[in-house]
């Protein structure tokens, strides 16, 4: 059984929301802010990986 990667999205801002995406599946709403030296955060709760569009071409 393989565990499937954690979701990963460009974004343009550097406070995003994240919610989980998934309705009534999801998480509650958390406020993360993009340290703008790395350039990419995780959800505490989903592990989702939001990489600002300034270092996208860092994304890994």
């Amino acid at each position: 059984m393989t565990i499937e990667a954690p979701e990963t999205k460009i974004v343009e801002s550097y406070r995003i929301a994240c919610d989980g995406g998934e309705g009534a599946l999801g998480h509650p709403r958390v406020w993360l802010h993009i340290p703008e030296d790395q350039g990419w955060v995780e959800c505490p709760y989903c592990d989702c990986k939001y990489i600002h569009k300034d270092f996208a071409d860092q994304a890994a």
